[in-house]
C-alpha cells in the first residue's frame, strides 16, 4: 500500500487555556461530515436516489443545507448523519472524565500503563506554589517506588519455562504500573479522542460549558471553536436563556454524587419483573455472546459501592449502564490494596506520606471540585451503578477476569454473584473466568506497538 499524503490536510487546531489542545481530524475526504449529512437527508425526502442527491451537492454544495435545515430549523437528526474525530490533549484525568460521562460517548484514552509520569505534566489549577509541591510530591513517590515495585513482583511471579522475557517484562511493567497509578494524583493529563456525531457534540457541549471544573468550561469552548472551524454551517446554534440557566444551575449544585457512608457493595434497588424474563434464552446463552437487548424491559438493578477512583476510570467506559460522577476526596479512604501491593521497605513509609498528603490538600485555599486535582487515584469514591439485566451480565463478564484491575475484578465478581442468587433460578448463566486471581503473561501482550 503506498504512503498517505498528509501533508494537505488541514486539521482544526484550537489551544485550550492554559494548556492543552484540541484537533478536529480533517480526514481528507471529497465528501465531508457536513455533505455527507446533507446527502442522507436528502435519501429522506426523495425517491430520487443517491445520483441525484451527489449531483445537487456538486451544484449547491452542503453549506447553507446544513445552516438552514440541521442549525436553523432545529431538525437535530440531521445532524446524526455526520460525525467527528475529535483529539483531546494535555487536559487533566478528571477533563477526560466530564467528557466521557455520557451515554454515546466513543473514543479512547491514554491507559496509565503507558505514560510516561517522570514527564508527564500535572495540572494545578490553584497556580500555587503549596500545590505544586503536592502534585510533585506524588511524582517523587511514583518514579522512587518503580523499579523496587518491579523487583518485588518478579520474586514473587518469576518467569516460567517457555515465556518470552520480553512479554514478561511487558506484564511485570504492567502490574507495576497498575499498583503505581494508584499515587498518581486526579490532575495528571492525559490524552483523549472523542469520535461523535455532529449532534451529539453540539449536545455535549451544551452540558460541559457549565461544568464545575473551569478546566472543563474552557476545554469545552475550545472543543466548540474548533468545530465550528471545521465545520462552520452545523455549528453556532442558538443559546437559549432558560435552557442555560436551567443547565448551569443542576451543573453546579448537582452534577458530582458523593456518599460518605455509602457501603462496600450493596443492592439499593431492585426493579425486575421476573415474569419477563426468558428461561430458555438465560439458560443457553454460549460464552462471548451478549442476552438480546429487548430484555431491558424487564427493569434495573442498582448498586452502591466503594471503588477506587482509578478503577472508576476503567468502569466509567460502560455506557450502557448509568453510573454518577463521584466526587473524589479523602474522607472515605485509600483503597488498602494498593497498600499491600508494595514491597515492605516502601509499603511501612507510605501511611505517612499519605497523611502529610492530605494535611497539605486541607489547607489548599480552593474548591471540593478543585481539591480533586491534588488526591491520588488510589482513594475510594461512592458509586452508584444502574442497569438492565444484559447491560449488567456484559459488564461483570467482562470485567471479572485476570486480565482486569484487581480492585475493579473484585466488584464486578461480587457484581456477577448477586445477578446469579437473584436470577439463576429463572435460567440465568454466568461464563466467568476460573482462575479470576491468576497473574498471566498475556498482559504483556496488550499493547498496540508498530511492527
Amino acid at each position: 500500500m503506498p504512503n498517505i499524503n498528509i501533508d494537505n490536510l488541514k486539521h482544526s487546531q484550537i489551544q485550550i487555556k492554559d494548556g492543552g489542545k484540541i484537533i478536529v481530524l480533517d480526514t481528507g475526504a471529497v465528501i465531508g461530515p457536513e455533505a455527507e449529512a446533507m446527502l442522507q437527508a436528502l435519501h429522506s425526502r426523495s425517491v430520487g436516489g443517491l445520483q441525484s442527491h451527489l449531483k445537487i451537492l456538486s451544484e449547491k454544495g452542503p453549506d447553507n443545507f446544513m445552516k438552514n435545515f440541521y442549525v436553523g430549523y432545529g431538525h437535530k437528526s440531521i445532524g446524526d448523519c455526520g460525525t467527528a474525530s475529535i483529539f483531546i490533549e494535555g487536559v487533566s484525568m478528571l477533563a477526560s472524565k466530564a467528557v466521557q460521562d455520557w451515554p454515546l460517548y466513543s473514543g479512547q484514552e491514554s491507559s496509565t500503563r503507558y505514560v510516561d509520569f517522570q514527564t508527564q505534566p500535572f495540572k494545578n489549577p490553584a497556580g500555587t506554589k503549596e500545590g505544586e509541591e503536592i502534585l510533585e510530591a506524588y511524582r517523587k513517590f511514583y518514579i522512587e517506588a518503580l523499579e523496587p515495585t518491579k523487583e518485588y513482583l518478579r520474586a514473587q511471579f518469576p518467569m516460567r519455562a517457555g515465556e518470552k522475557e520480553g512479554i514478561y517484562a511487558k506484564a511485570i511493567a504492567a502490574r507495576a504500573f497498575d499498583i503505581l497509578r494508584g499515587f498518581l494524583p486526579a490532575g495528571s493529563t492525559t490524552n483523549f479522542a472523542w469520535h461523535t456525531n455532529l449532534r451529539q457534540a453540539a449536545d455535549k457541549i451544551m452540558l460541559l460549558r457549565h461544568h464545575p471544573l473551569v478546566e472543563v468550561r474552557d476545554m469545552a469552548e475550545a472543543v466548540e471553536k474548533a468545530l465550528q472551524t471545521a465545520f462552520p454551517n452545523s455549528f453556532g446554534h442558538e443559546q437559549y436563556k432558560n435552557t442555560e440557566n436551567y443547565n448551569k444551575e443542576w451543573m453546579e449544585k448537582d452534577y458530582y454524587y458523593h456518599d460518605k457512608n455509602c457501603p462496600e457493595f450493596k443492592i439499593t434497588n431492585n426493579s425486575i419483573n421476573m415474569d419477563l424474563l426468558p428461561r430458555e434464552i438465560l439458560a443457553n446463552r454460549p460464552m462471548k455472546t451478549e442476552l438480546p437487548k429487548y430484555m431491558a424491559e424487564a427493569g434495573t438493578l442498582q448498586f452502591k459501592f466503594l471503588l477506587d477512583f482509578g478503577s472508576f476510570r476503567d468502569i466509567q467506559r460502560h455506557r450502557a449502564v448509568v453510573q454518577r460522577m463521584p466526587l473524589l476526596t479523602t474522607e472515605i479512604g485509600f483503597e488498602k490494596w494498593y497498600l499491600g501491593e508494595l514491597p515492605k521497605k516502601i509499603s511501612s513509609k507510605v501511611g505517612i506520606f499519605l497523611k502529610q498528603q492530605e494535611e497539605k490538600i486541607n489547607k489548599l485555599n480552593v474548591s471540593k471540585e478543585e481539591k480533586q486535582y491534588y488526591i491520588a487515584m488510589g482513594y475510594k469514591i461512592s458509586n452508584r451503578l444502574t442497569g438492565n439485566i444484559p447491560a449488567l451480565v456484559y459488564l461483570s463478564e467482562l470485567r471479572a477476569t485476570q486480565f482486569v484491575h484487581p480492585t475493579l475484578r473484585r466488584k464486578a465478581k461480587m457484581m456477577a454473584d448477586s445477578l446469579l442468587e437473584l436470577f439463576g433460578k429463572f435460567g440465568l448463566v454466568m461464563h466467568l473466568d476460573k482462575e479470576i486471581d491468576r497473574f498471566d503473561i498475556k498482559r504483556g501482550e496488550h499493547d498496540i506497538v508498530l511492527k
